[in-house]
């Protein structure tokens, strides 16, 4: 092919300690950004593929039954329930997107995986693991920002407007996406940081990291056009230490310690407003007790109840949010989620149809795997407004009284 006929690429090329580095800007549910790998694999001569995957991504795309594998309990147990479900809308919506273009989610990383297979290239995942950005994302935002992220997760999920494969094609060119991550950095550093900054330098350093340990001449580097800017850049100026740049970006913020107290600080707030009323007369404490019940665990039911989850879950989510409300080891949620999946066991067919049902809101209700998560997320959300909001009520009465 000569060069008159050769495809314009979305792709810059960067020498750096002696190693030339291939960026190749792709979208990550675009046909001509799998073609683009192919191309760029067939023609030149590489030691290494880098895509911009996670061990735990990696896995996920390659081997799609894992999901069919997974243990809810041991989610649940370990805290894991609203990293599964932000997981899932993020896929969902890329799915969603797929499906109306044809072409599988992440296919330019697939190409770029098989080719590297077939040619026998080593495999760099490059990305940092999605667990820690979400929470190096969630230490970096206030609550109440939190909160704007689930409602644009849900949000996404909901949405069921096209987008024309033109416009896939111009975020491909990076000038939407380079736009409106100028945008974002101004008005939401907090969020742009730990999501797309602290990425491209992460990528940067495992290139140059693997680069100087392997001895690599060419490496070329499937990303997403947003982050190819950023890491062309931080490539340019260079890195001193790529290994000690990893491991600060892999650290996950510590909590001030007096977060670490504000749950048990809660309780003993709570337990002293319940012995206050029971010292001035016993009508008072058991109204401040019955207070905290009906609206701890009515909340808390109610959040069950708009899950869809099953009668005797939204009556354990009333009886047990405001016993687990006064014990911060244990969530309301992690109580009616194993409830719920103990009484509407999911089957093999559930995990499997997993990924196409939360493509559409109601199949986060249909499929019992993600309407648990539903229930665990929504009645603990319940419980946690019961909390203060029955703490207001008890602390207005006792100043009141």
């Amino acid at each position: 092919m000569t060069s008159s006929e050769a495809p314009l690429l979305p792709v810059v090329s960067i020498e750096t300690n002696n190693c030339i580095i291939d960026i190749l800007g792709t979208a990550h549910v675009s046909k001509s950004s799998a073609d683009d790998v192919r191309h760029l694999l067939d023609v030149n001569d590489y030691d290494c593929v880098a895509v911009e995957l996670c061990h735990g991504r990696y896995q996920a795309l390659t081997d799609p039954d894992a999901l069919s594998r997974m243990d809810l309990f041991s989610v649940i147990k370990n805290g894991k329930t609203g990293l599964v479900a932000a997981q899932l809308a993020l896929g969902a919506y890329q799915q969603r997107l797929a499906e109306q273009f044809g072409i599988e989610p992440g296919a330019e990383q697939r190409a770029a995986i098989k080719v590297a297979r077939e040619q026998e290239l080593p495999l760099i995942f490059a990305d940092r693991d999605i667990g820690i950005t979400l929470k190096r994302i969630s230490a970096n935002v206030s609550w109440w920002k939190r909160a704007g992220l689930i409602m644009g997760l849900i949000g996404s999920v909901l949405s069921r407007d096209d987008v024309s494969e033109e416009e896939i094609e111009r975020l491909k060119e990076g000038d939407m996406l380079e736009t409106t991550f100028s945008e974002f950095a101004a008005e939401r550093q907090d969020l742009y940081l730990p999501l797309i900054d602290e990425r491209d330098r992460f990528m940067t350093a495992k290139l140059l990291q693997e680069s100087q340990e392997h001895g690599y001449g060419r490496i070329l580097a499937v990303v997403g056009a947003g982050h190819q800017k950023g890491i062309n850049n931080y490539l340019e100026a260079g890195m001193a230490d790529p290994a000690a740049e990893l491991s600060r970006l892999n650290e996950i913020p510590k909590r001030f310690l007096l977060m670490k107290f504000i749950p048990w600080i809660i309780v003993a707030v709570i337990l002293t407003g319940f012995a206050i009323g029971f010292s001035r007369s016993s009508e008072l404490g058991w109204e401040l007790v019955i207070e905290w019940v009906v609206i701890n665990g009515g909340l808390s039911a109610l959040g069950a109840l708009i899950a869809a989850a099953h009668p005797l879950t939204v009556i354990t989510a009333f009886a047990a949010a405001p016993l687990t409300s006064l014990n911060p080891t244990v969530g309301a949620g992690m109580v009616t989620a194993a409830v719920e999946t103990w009484l509407r066991k999911p089957t093999v067919g559930h995990f499997q149809e997993l990924r196409h049902d939360v493509t559409h809101w109601k199949g986060w209700w249909k499929n019992r795997v993600s309407r648990i998560l539903l229930v665990f997320l929504l009645s603990t959300l319940g419980s946690a407004a019961g909390t203060y909001i029955a703490g207001f009520r008890i602390f207005d009465k006792l100043i009141g009284g």
